[in-house]
């Protein structure tokens, strides 16, 4: 008798909060319509960014599955026989994978340790200035060639650095040294990659670290000079530790595109006798698909290369987050 009265007891309890909750769900659903209803201006302010994403980012994404497929333009993406990972193990066991590899990790890494810590070094020297006018001209100058595009750049680069006509190259040989094949050699490929870079956004960069400057309280300053401490040790224990959340930051998103390397300025800068060195996966992955027609293949390269990019970038975010509270999520 006591067990059938625990046991009814118990699904009486039961009854009692499925109709609770049923009772509850009605109203939270109606709140969140009201927050939204209320809030309507700033949802319709971030409705184009969204839609932007859901059309041109996240929509696309069905065509990731032409990588498993013998894709035919005629059949169609759904049409097109199933061919697994064929693809990926063709890339994989191909002679130049590793060279493409080598290329895109080094050009990354090399582009990363010179082009990161110059706009922090820049954004330091901009805030000692304290002539405004000349603060202006140096941060005008260097923020210009950020709005100069990808083709006007290169253009300047080939400019200055051909052999028959090159600004740099003539003057180097008036001072009596035998100039190198700079466009030409792949030796120099990647060091012209990544200055012509770091000359294009390194000013650019500066921005964001003069915004989180921008906060240091002056009074830590002022006791600091009291305390006799001069500009370097100023910078160094507070100007610096003030940067390195954002620094953190940076550096995650950076790593996570340490396979990105944009094929537009290394595909207009590539000829035939630096291609040993200038030829990554984002050239190869464009050769492939739009020269050669190979779809499927070209898609399973891209492919390899996104989630290599969001395995590092996930990666790299766990360290920090565990040595440090300054991680994406």
């Amino acid at each position: 008798m006591r067990n059938d009265r625990r046991r009814r007891s118990c699904v009486q309890e039961v009854k009692t909060v499925n109709q609770q909750q049923t009772l509850y769900q009605p109203k939270i659903s109606r709140k969140r319509w009201q927050k939204i209803w209320r809030n309507w201006e700033l949802y319709l302010f971030i409705a184009p960014a969204f839609l932007y994403f859901l059309i041109f980012h996240y929509g696309p994404m069905y065509g990731i599955q032409i990588a498993f497929k013998n894709y035919n333009p005629v059949r169609g993406v759904f049409g097109s026989s199933w061919v697994g990972f064929d693809h990926f193990v063709r890339f994989f066991e191909s002679y130049y994978f590793w060279d493409l590899m080598w290329n895109t990790l080094s050009i990354s890494l090399y582009e990363l340790a010179v082009g990161f810590p110059i706009p922090i070094i820049l954004a330091l020297a901009f805030n000692e200035l304290k002539h405004k006018r000349f603060k202006k001209l140096v941060q005008t100058v260097t923020y210009a060639p950020h709005f100069i595009s990808v083709v006007v750049m290169v253009g300047m680069v080939i400019a200055f650095l051909s052999p028959s006509t090159g600004i740099l190259i003539r003057f180097v040989e008036w001072m009596g040294i035998d100039a190198p094949a700079f466009l030409t050699s792949p030796a120099w490929f990647k060091t012209v990659y990544v200055l012509s870079g770091v000359w294009q956004s390194a000013g650019w960069g500066t921005i964001i670290y003069l915004a989180a400057l921008s906060a240091v309280d002056p009074g830590l300053h002022e006791a600091a000079i009291i305390d006799g401490a001069n500009r370097l040790q100023r910078i160094r224990h507070i100007n610096i530790p003030v940067l390195v959340p954002t620094m953190t930051i940076l550096l995650i998103l950076n790593m996570g595109s340490l396979l990105g390397v944009g094929f537009e300025k290394i595909l207009l800068m590539q000829n035939p006798l630096n291609m040993e060195s200038s030829d990554v996966i984002s050239t190869f992955v464009y050769r492939s698909g739009l020269e050669n027609a190979q779809y499927s293949f070209s898609t399973a390269v891209g492919l390899f290369n996104s989630v290599i990019n969001a395995f590092l970038l996930v990666t790299v975010n766990q360290i920090v987050r565990k040595t440090s509270e300054n991680s994406l999520w």
